[in-house]
């Protein structure tokens, strides 16, 4: 699949899924890579960048497992971004589909 493409598509499934529920970066690569093949590298940047633009709050919680894990929730901001993006998909893919299945 095309990097440029995956990229856009990959920052609105993070958004999608921590709008869901607060979620930490290991388990988004893990929701994320269960269906498109991704690597760390591409998560990390895209959750900063986002947390950076107001869209996430983080916040640190113990973990059983090891060091305390950093956790991405959802600020309004985040939600709306969220809603207009996945809006934007549905419009742009289903026309992009009509095109291809002609």
């Amino acid at each position: 699949m095309n990097s440029q493409f995956k990229k856009g598509v990959v920052e609105m499934c993070v958004l999608s899924l921590v709008s869901e529920k607060d979620r930490y970066g290991y388990e988004l690569i893990e929701a994320i890579s269960s269906e498109i093949e991704i690597s760390e590298g591409t998560v990390y940047p895209i959750l900063r960048r986002l947390t950076k633009e107001g869209y996430f709050n983080t916040y640190l919680e113990e973990s059983t497992g090891g060091p305390p894990r950093k956790y991405y929730r959802v600020t309004p901001e985040g939600k709306k971004a969220s809603s207009l993006m996945k809006k934007d998909w549905l419009e742009f893919s289903a026309k992009v589909r009509g095109l291809i299945e002609q």
